[in-house]
């Protein structure tokens, strides 16, 4: 389901679940892949993530959510928390957006330092405006801290598709490359920034992203 690896100074976390959605189970190897990442607090590492096929990520996983009404909160709060702990992390993260990254799965790719998005395929895009749904608070926070309030609002309201070119422009992902180059680009990328000291680097991104992280740990329900 997903796979921890290394390549030189990068860790390199490989998600192959289908459509990379937040099942409980996605959330427990999540859980267990960033508590062996937060021990990596000196120079010398970085991460990447990358998805498998067409599917970066399709976020939420809305049939487990809706068959378990009673324990969402808790749910989303798990999601939450992986979001926070990927923004506090003591290293560089560089996403590779391999193929279609949606809802809370975009939310995810927002959470990482660097973006690199496929060009021949897959769509950045938040749904929420058209599956009926509202943004948490945390979820609100995290978009609108990485997002122009231009493109926030747009990509917010619209429901809009991003192909990786438009995302580019947007300057929600900071390169494109084809299909076979967008692992390869985000790992050199990563190995680029892998000398900064973890340590630094999560106090830098925690200050600058307080508000956020405060926000993500708060009521997941307005």
């Amino acid at each position: 389901m997903i796979d921890l690896s290394r390549d030189g100074q990068v860790h390199v976390l490989r998600f192959d679940a289908g459509e990379n959605r937040f099942a409980p189970a996605f959330l427990d190897a999540m859980d267990e892949a960033l508590t062996a990442l937060e021990k990596n607090d000196g120079p010398g590492a970085a991460l990447v993530t990358v998805g498998t096929g067409k599917f970066y990520s399709n976020g939420l996983d809305l049939d487990w959510a809706g068959a378990n009404p009673d324990r969402l909160e808790g749910y989303l709060r798990r999601v939450h928390e992986m979001y926070a702990r990927l923004l506090a992390l003591p290293m560089p993260t560089v996403a590779a957006v391999n193929g279609h990254a949606f809802a809370a799965g975009a939310m995810l790719v927002l959470c990482h330092d660097v973006a690199v998005m496929r060009t021949d395929r897959g769509y950045f895009c938040l749904p929420e405006v058209d599956l009926g749904l509202t943004f948490t608070p945390g979820m609100r926070a995290v978009i609108q801290s990485r997002l122009s309030p231009g493109v926030a609002h747009e990509a917010m309201l619209t429901g809009r598709r991003y192909t990786a070119e438009q995302a580019e422009r947007a300057g929600i992902v900071h390169r494109t490359a084809a299909e076979a180059d967008v692992l390869p680009t985000a790992v050199e990328l990563a190995a680029s920034l892998a000398g900064k000291n973890g340590a630094v680097v999560r106090g830098i991104r925690t200050g600058m992203y307080a508000r956020v992280i405060e926000a993500l740990r708060g009521p997941v329900l307005d």
